[in-house]
């Protein structure tokens, strides 16, 4: 039988909560195949005991697996931008994880706060190039604690990465059937950078004859992620607005407890998480909604190639969730924690 080697980073806070549930319900709808856990203790909390953010040891041996299960990781105890820089993006960049997938889908019994909006009309992808940007860390402080103290960030675009990560947006409307891939950007204000984005993704789109695209400026896709959700399909975004917009679509979708994420590199070692943070005040109360970290092992399972079960797994949450029998305390239910996951694996079981 085959195994897969996936290596846990529970982290901080609720973490360990819903990153349990996800392992629960992936576990019982394993089927023809194993998952081995392999757990690391990298977390803010570690940090603060250990002064160790993540070795390249432990790097190395991921390295060697087939994906990387992250719950949540930060504290406030921390100097914000330290767990950050130095394990997440560390992360990323290590295993060149350029792809950050979003699904926004709102599921059927999830409340939305758009008036008049339903499941129908929430169900598209955002796909944020997940290494370039301003994400790159160059740039730096002068002056530093005066009042002459200069900053600067510097984002950097590449064709290379513009030309993959536009791909990767156009494969996967192919792959799901969406007639429409919209391109984000600030190329009226930042025309250097921005002016490239543009040019790659016109050279790209003209392989792909039967897929319409468009250009939408992020200040405006903003409000019509509220206005007009329905439009979008496939949405391509350089980093630091694909930030930003993917919050804004987790509200949209239902919260930040149903809204999974993916840090894909599609040669390699690929990390999945729900998108929330830690939430220390509520770690351990059995209130986190584990829905996202659950609909997280889904991804997972269905970039290793486990598609099967990852469709098993999407349409038990799917029932849960319209039943509304079991109801997350995100959406003012009653049901904690171990609650929802046990709903959803015993659902599987049916």
């Amino acid at each position: 039988m085959k195994t897969y080697k996936i290596a846990v980073i529970a982290g901080d806070g609720i973490g360990p909560d819903v990153i349990n549930e996800g392992k629960k319900v992936l576990e019982a709808a394993a089927s023809g195949f194993k998952l081995e856990w392999i757990d690391y203790p990298f977390s803010g909390a570690h940090y603060l005991k250990t002064g160790e953010l993540i070795t390249e040891q432990a790097l190395e041996e991921m390295r060697k697996m087939n994906a990387i299960y992250l719950g949540a990781v930060g504290t406030p105890k921390l100097k914000p931008g330290v767990i950050e820089k130095g394990l997440l993006l560390k992360l990323r960049f290590f295993f060149d994880q350029y792809v950050n997938l979003r699904p926004v889908k709102l599921y059927e019994g999830v409340p939305c706060p758009l008036a008049g909006k339903t499941a129908k009309d929430i169900d598209f992808y955002v796909v944020r190039e997940n290494t370039e940007d301003f994400y790159v860390g160059i740039g730096g402080n002068f002056h530093e604690g005066t009042k002459e103290e200069i900053a600067i960030q510097t984002g950097i675009v590449s064709y290379v990465g513009c030309e993959r990560i536009m791909k990767y947006a156009f494969e996967l409307a192919k792959s799901k059937g969406k007639k429409r891939v919209t391109a984000v950007d600030k190329a009226n204000v930042l025309t250097n950078v921005y002016g490239l984005w543009r040019r790659v993704f016109n050279e790209v789109a003209s392989n792909y004859k039967g897929i319409e695209t468009e250009f939408a400026l992020v200040d405006a896709v903003t409000q019509w992620f509220v206005r007009m959700p329905e439009h979008y399909q496939v949405v391509v975004t350089p980093n630091m607005f694909g930030d930003i917009i993917t919050d804004l679509a987790a509200v949209i979708q239902g919260g930040m407890g149903v809204a999974p994420g993916a840090n894909i590199n599609p040669n390699g070692v690929s990390m999945f998480e729900p998108i929330h943070g830690s939430a220390p005040d509520i770690a351990g109360k059995g209130t986190a909604n584990p829905i996202a970290a659950i609909l997280a092992g889904k991804m997972m399972l269905e970039t290793i190639g486990e598609q099967k079960t990852a469709d098993k797994i999407e349409k038990a949450v799917e029932t849960i969730l319209k039943e509304g029998k079991i109801v997350p305390a995100e959406f003012k239910g009653k049901a904690t924690t171990s609650e929802v996951g046990d709903a959803v694996k015993n659902k599987l079981e049916k």
